[in-house]
């Protein structure tokens, strides 16, 4: 393989990069970022799929997310890719904030009363049989309704922006490239395909 490495990478090894990166914060998600730019497809698809990733992630049915988020992409013809890379918003330094968040909410919505969530809500879901699970599950998911809606009203917005400027942006670029090799603006449209 022309650019592969030389000595093939362990399963500990990826797994530990991808709980911490090896160079920065900033530069993984500098990453994604690009990732998503750089997709193939409409904005609207694009910033559709990333935004039906991140509400996915919102849920407590966390060994589905990507399953589910592929599912609804496919219905709304939304951007599978993007929507991949938007369930990275649920990820293991974000999943406590999201559980106790969506758990106050759904309690608050269904009983009217907050309620505290057990102290160790991790170690409570891992080893809890689902008839124990389903009073906690409960109120995760319909707290994770409202939440997973609003954030990924936001996510849109700002990839649908991201996205649009990005092509529009490289299509000028691209414009501009063709027009310095042609030399003449008229020529370009002569040479452009039909």
């Amino acid at each position: 393989m022309l650019f592969g490495r030389r000595q093939r990478q362990g399963y500990g090894e990826r797994f530990k990069l991808w709980l911490w990166p090896r160079v920065s914060w900033r530069r993984s998600a500098l990453y994604y970022l690009k990732r998503v730019l750089r997709l193939s497809g409409t904005p609207h698809a694009i910033a559709m799929g990333a935004a039906i990733g991140v509400a996915v992630s919102f849920t407590p049915f966390v060994g589905f997310h990507l399953i589910a988020t592929f599912a609804l992409a496919w219905l709304f013809r939304a951007n599978m890719i993007a929507g991949g890379i938007g369930t990275a918003i649920g990820n293991p330094l974000t999943f406590p904030f999201i559980w106790a968040s969506t758990y106050e909410l759904g309690h608050l919505m269904l009983k009217g009363a907050s309620r505290d969530a057990p102290a160790r809500l991790g170690d409570y879901l891992m080893h809890r049989s689902f008839e124990q699970l389903l009073p906690l599950i409960k109120p995760m998911a319909v707290g994770s309704i409202p939440l997973g809606l609003a954030a990924s009203c936001v996510v849109y917005l700002i990839v649908y922006k991201g996205v649009s400027s990005y092509q529009k942006g490289r299509r000028t670029r691209l414009a501009g490239v063709r027009e310095k090799e042609v030399g003449d603006p008229a020529m370009a449209e002569i040479g452009r395909p039909q």
